[in-house]
């Protein structure tokens, strides 16, 4: 039998240097399915124009990475500070995108707990993003709560394993409320594997790459080119009913080695080799 098939997609926080209109273009040369949109890289006013040139070049589009995206100030989004505004930012990205934002996950994280205040930020999760699911629900689409690595706790985050977030989706109990996985931020969970299978239906959005020690906030590798083991964790996936695209999301800034200074290019094809030996792998029968 041969093995299932996937979508293979890319985060535009892979190819940061290049322009919109550049990972659009490129993306589709290199044969990728589909793109999760940086809101930072569209300008301001009406993004419908561009959104076309995705049509044209026959992308999918995975997700959406809004440009502000935590609930509370985090070190990458500082401003605006105001809880209410933040949440309005929010649902301005998804307004922005019009009936395109149907059936599309919009990413967010929890940003610091304001003076260590992890309490406050589980209670504030519960109401604002059971608001804000209810205001995507409104407009056919999703918001997916992305657990960070411990690495980046109290800088960018108050949660930093796929259980502590699974909670919270429990507690917000939207359907159109889940979670967003990204491998680097949680395979080193504890029984990871279990916690994934127990996610089902609400797994939202998959992201990618491989990891190293970090030598900064933002230093993560090419997929199979690191320490994750990929294979049990994407056929485990798969198993929950995920059929939307794994997409590469790939952080790479304040290293003498950044592959943002590299051939972007390169990263794309060698991470969509590195997916695909982990897919295969995943798939033996001795998986």
């Amino acid at each position: 039998m041969s093995n299932p098939q996937y979508r293979f997609g890319i985060s535009e926080f892979t190819t940061w240097p290049w322009t919109f209109e550049q990972d659009v273009e490129r993306y589709a040369r290199l044969g990728v399915d589909a793109i999760e949109i940086c809101e930072f890289k569209l300008e301001d006013g009406d993004i419908g124009s561009r959104l076309t040139l995705i049509d044209h070049h026959h992308l999918a589009i995975s997700s959406v990475q809004p440009a502000v995206r935590t609930l509370f100030p985090s070190q990458s989004q500082p401003e605006p500070t105001p809880l209410a505004d933040r949440t309005a930012r929010f649902r301005h990205t998804i307004d922005r995108f019009g009936t395109r934002a149907a059936g599309l996950p919009f990413v967010t994280n929890t940003g610091i707990p304001p003076n260590g205040n992890m309490q406050e930020v589980l209670d504030a999760c519960t109401r604002e993003y059971r608001a804000l699911a209810d205001f995507a629900q409104e407009r056919g689409a999703r918001v997916a709560l992305e657990p960070l690595n411990a690495t980046i706790m109290n800088v960018e985050s108050a949660i930093w394993t796929l259980e502590q977030g699974m909670r919270v989706v429990e507690a917000v109990d939207r359907p159109n409320f889940g979670v967003c996985l990204d491998v680097w931020n949680i395979w080193q969970n504890a029984d990871i594997l279990d916690a994934v299978r127990k996610c089902g239906d609400r797994i939202f959005v998959v992201q990618l790459s491989d990891w190293r020690t970090p030598r900064s906030y933002r230093d993560r590798l090419i997929v199979g080119q690191g320490d994750i083991p990929l294979s049990p964790f994407l056929r485990t996936v798969h198993e929950t009913g995920f059929d939307d695209p794994y997409v590469v999301e790939i952080f790479s800034g304040d290293v003498p080695d950044s592959l943002w200074k590299g051939n972007l290019d390169a990263v794309i094809t060698e991470s969509r080799a590195g997916v695909e030996r982990s897919w295969n792998e995943a798939f033996l029968p001795s998986i």
